[in-house]
């Protein structure tokens, strides 16, 4: 039996994008040794989007599905207000049928999707 999902965020500066998820965020931890943090994410649903073109990473010698990560939120507004008191930039908001919708950089460099869905979601 599938019991959760564990997602592998890749990044050229990962002690500062871990402190970002800690601190910023605000999501809760563990810390397996050596300030390796694994974060609680909130319900998370998964979508199959289709593409034109090889999507996938090098990982343990196998060729892994790529995925783009899209945290979700009741109010797009408020979070980005929320955000933006911890200094953090969002990306213009865009609307699609799906949703509304921004990104915001990790420490990194690295971007992260944030969106306020309009359709039914899996987590109910």
């Amino acid at each position: 039996m599938i019991n959760g999902a564990h997602f592998l965020v890749y990044s050229t500066n990962p002690d500062a994008d871990r402190a970002f998820i800690r601190e910023v965020l605000e999501l809760s931890y563990v810390d397996v040794g050596g300030g390796w943090l694994i974060f609680r994410f909130p319900p998370t649903e998964v979508a199959v989007h289709p593409t034109d073109k090889s999507f996938v990473h090098d990982h343990a010698d196998q060729a892994l599905a790529g995925a783009v990560l899209y945290l979700m939120c009741d109010d797009l507004q408020a979070e980005i207000t929320r955000l933006a008191a911890k200094k953090v930039t969002c990306s213009k908001v865009d609307r699609q049928d799906w949703g509304t919708f921004t990104t915001f950089a990790l420490p990194s460099g690295g971007r992260i999707g944030l969106y306020q869905p309009t359709h039914p979601t899996a987590l109910n």
